[in-house]
């Protein structure tokens, strides 16, 4: 069982749910299965409820009782969870180098039009 302090860490499956209910908020089983088969016509509702009884069980999310169909949220906010995993990801794959992370990312990863707008953040930031 994870510390109290530890964030839970989450598979892709439970990450596909997370984003549906960052783009929704607070939502029933049924309304996150009607925008999973949006772009997985073969998502059971059994597989999505029985994927939020997990990740609440996990605590990656919060859940309102109080109606006949509880309600499901992230327990924490996107950017919170991806700073997380970044992190995470920059420790055990990049030796801790943030700037290996973006130059790895850079070096096919990112479209012109990315390159432009990420190349504007850092201009912002000069000023």
């Amino acid at each position: 069982m994870p510390e109290p302090t530890a964030i839970p860490k989450p598979t892709a499956a439970e990450l596909e749910m997370l984003r549906l209910l960052w783009q929704l908020g607070p939502a029933s089983a049924r309304q996150v299965h009607q925008a999973a088969v949006a772009s997985r016509p073969d998502m059971a509702y059994a597989t999505v409820l029985r994927l939020l009884q997990l990740m609440h069980t996990k605590g990656l999310l919060t859940r309102d009782e109080r109606a006949r169909a509880h309600v499901y949220a992230p327990a924490q906010p996107q950017d919170s969870l991806q700073t997380s995993l970044i992190k995470e990801l920059i420790h055990k794959a990049f030796s801790g180098s943030g700037k290996e992370l973006v130059l790895a990312a850079l070096r096919g990863h990112v479209s012109a039009r990315e390159r432009a707008e990420i190349q504007a953040i850092l201009d912002e930031e000069k000023k």
